[in-house]
């Protein structure tokens, strides 16, 4: 039985090469943005991630660029209010979202760091795809099926990455992944396929790696 959401692969050993050249290259952090007006000029392809905090997005793009401080976690949830724009070469951008989700921030930092997000995901035209983090200990969350529902507003292609699997036993693990279909078919703007990753490990970063240099 061909389960719905299946796991990516690279679909090639071509294509895992040319991930891994991408990703071997310069990557430099550019600017964090905190208004629309502050955004860089739309002239290449860009890629953003996004999850709750304490998902492991920092590690998650530390592990998959190389460089282990390339991307920084706050020690305090809601405390990073920036969009931070790194180059990826000459022809990309990895944009790193604030974590949301969390109980700390002032309503007002709150929902000012909303209305960015909304505004980015609907008016990036160069965005090419969100990468939303889900804890693989924990599935998705409400919140998580909140932003999912402003990408499908959007029109804007989000998939999957399962974040920390090796955190958690495979019969576990199975029960999560079933929860994450059961939820990702009600979101038309799902890409049909998740991400299973762990930052320590290293699973899945080559298949992310590729799966951003695939894309045009």
């Amino acid at each position: 039985m061909i389960l719905p959401f299946p796991i990516a692969e690279p679909e090639s050993d071509a294509a895992a090469e040319l991930g891994r050249k991408l990703f071997s290259g310069p990557v430099d952090f550019l600017k964090g943005v905190v208004a629309m007006d502050g955004l860089p000029d739309a002239d290449r392809v860009e890629v953003c991630f996004a999850g709750r905090s304490n998902v492991g997005k920092s590690s998650l793009i530390n592990a998959l660029t190389n460089r282990k401080g390339l991307a920084r976690a706050s020690n305090t949830p809601g405390r990073t209010q920036e969009i931070n724009f790194f180059e990826l070469g000459e022809a990309r951008y990895l944009v790193d979202l604030p974590g949301y989700g969390y109980a700390n921030a002032p309503l007002a930092v709150v929902e000012k760091w909303q209305r960015l997000l909304k505004n980015y995901l609907s008016g990036r035209p160069n965005l090419r795809r969100a990468f939303v983090l889900i804890d693989s200990r924990h599935g998705i969350k409400p919140v998580d099926e909140e932003i999912m529902q402003l990408m499908n507003r959007s029109a804007l292609t989000f998939q999957v990455v399962m974040t920390k699997a090796d955190k958690i036993k495979d019969h576990e693990r199975d029960r999560v992944l079933e929860q994450v279909r059961g939820k990702l078919a009600k979101h038309p703007a799902a890409f049909p396929e998740l991400i299973l990753t762990s930052s320590e490990k290293g699973e899945g970063i080559a298949t992310l790696r590729a799966v951003i240099s695939s894309l045009e």
